[in-house]
């Protein structure tokens, strides 16, 4: 088993030149901030951040970062803004991340996820001195039964919607361009990183379950839960963040032995029903909070009844004993970071100060300062590996519009 990992990475971004696609958006911004902080020269590329409030904005990411503008769909374009660039590691984070978008735009989804992958490896190649990529998917990369275990990286890919399919494609063209292109001795290695339900501060996403209560609580308005009892691996964006780097690390190191696929999900504790979580997130917000009602599927509008899982898990006992990564947050302490930052930037607060702040305190407890969250052990029905589904759902928010649980 590995040695727990320290928030320096063993210094291996200090002066490295990354390239991070992605940035714009709300993990990309939170990473894009660690990784200036350790020293690392990081170019961005992404579209521009979506308008109103963003993590970009409220954070001055472009301050740390060579920010350049580009959709990964267009290949000229990104062969420009890529082109000058010779990274040494090299994580992609840019994509369609929304179930419920891709029910509108698959097509665009399948471009963007799948196609513009491709684009951003193919490109790659080019760069002589690259020696890590870390491709980001998605815990709805597997093909979900509802099994009560967490998902191991072996299994099935799979998908019962775009954005879930988009994201198995993505898994097996990284695949392919690893065992095809990046196979050299000496040369660039690759990784994918499949992630839980992730939360934090400055995400503004549409149609997602923490940002929609935020919304709805802003606005003094009920937010209605559509089957509560559906069952999700919620972390805060850090954990997960921390667990790309960690990997970026090692694979920049070691190089082969950690290419691959790597789960970094949280510990059974805080894989939950939705109902548990927005229970968290109230009484954390305290006096003046959302109101949350709770109903069925059956709730959403005719014709907007789209496939949800009620049930995923991830084990993440490879990134566990090969990479010594950990958890550090307990639920309760990872929603009260975030509903900390959501009220401070209500108020009007600069945002830059919390936010350090918030990073700081993290780094603390990777590098064992402070209380960790306590490790549950992987649950009795995985080391059995029982086939029982258990049943369960997720939400959407009023009036009119659903939020989905899934990302």
């Amino acid at each position: 088993m590995s040695a727990q990992i320290g928030s320096d990475f063993d210094g291996v971004f200090a002066g490295r030149r990354v390239l991070l696609t992605g940035h714009t958006g709300f993990k990309g911004g939170w990473m894009s901030l660690w990784l200036a902080r350790l020293g690392a020269e990081v170019t961005g590329i992404a579209l521009p951040p979506e308008t109103g409030p963003s993590f970009f904005e409220a954070c001055g990411v472009a301050r740390s970062v060579d920010s350049r503008m580009a959709d990964i769909t267009d290949r000229v374009r990104l062969s420009k803004v890529m082109g000058t660039v010779d990274a040494e590691i090299l994580i992609h984070m840019a994509a369609q991340p929304l179930v419920r978008r891709s029910y509108s735009y698959p097509v665009e989804t399948f471009a963007t996820n799948v196609m513009g992958t491709a684009h951003v490896l193919e490109l790659a190649q080019r760069m002589p001195s690259l020696k890590a990529i870390i491709v980001v998917t998605s815990d709805k990369c597997y093909e979900n039964n509802e099994w009560e275990w967490g998902y191991r990286e072996a299994d099935p890919l799979g998908g019962a919607d775009p954005y879930s399919a988009s994201k198995g494609c993505t898994e097996i063209l990284a695949h392919a361009y690893r065992r095809s292109f990046f196979n050299k001795e000496g040369g660039a290695r690759l990784a994918t990183v499949r992630a839980g339900n992730v939360f934090g501060g400055g995400d503004w996403g549409l149609e997602r379950l923490v940002p929609d209560i935020v919304r709805a609580a802003a606005n003094k308005r009920p937010v209605k839960i559509r089957n509560p009892g559906s069952v999700r691996p919620w972390q805060h964006v850090l954990e997960p963040v921390s667990g790309y780097m960690a990997l970026a690390a090692r694979l920049f190191q070691h190089g082969a032995p950690f290419e691959g696929a790597w789960n970094f999900g949280p510990d059974v504790s805080s894989t939950v029903p939705v109902r548990q979580l927005t229970q968290e997130i109230c009484e954390a917000w305290g006096a003046g909070g959302p109101e949350i009602l709770y109903g069925d599927a059956q709730d959403a509008a005719p014709g907007h009844q789209m496939h949800e899982a009620g049930l995923l898990r991830l084990d993440s006992t490879k990134a566990h004993t090969r990479l010594g990564w950990r958890p550090q947050l307990s639920l309760s302490e990872a929603v009260g970071m975030t509903i900390e930052w959501y009220r401070h930037h209500a108020e009007g607060h600069g945002m830059v100060a919390l936010t350090d702040a918030q990073l700081s305190t993290f780094c603390g407890r990777m590098d064992g300062q402070g209380t960790h969250a306590t490790p549950v052990p992987i649950i009795a029905a995985q080391a059995s590996r029982r086939r029982e589904p258990l049943m369960t759902g997720t939400l959407s928010v009023q009036p009119g519009k659903t939020s989905g649980v899934q990302k």
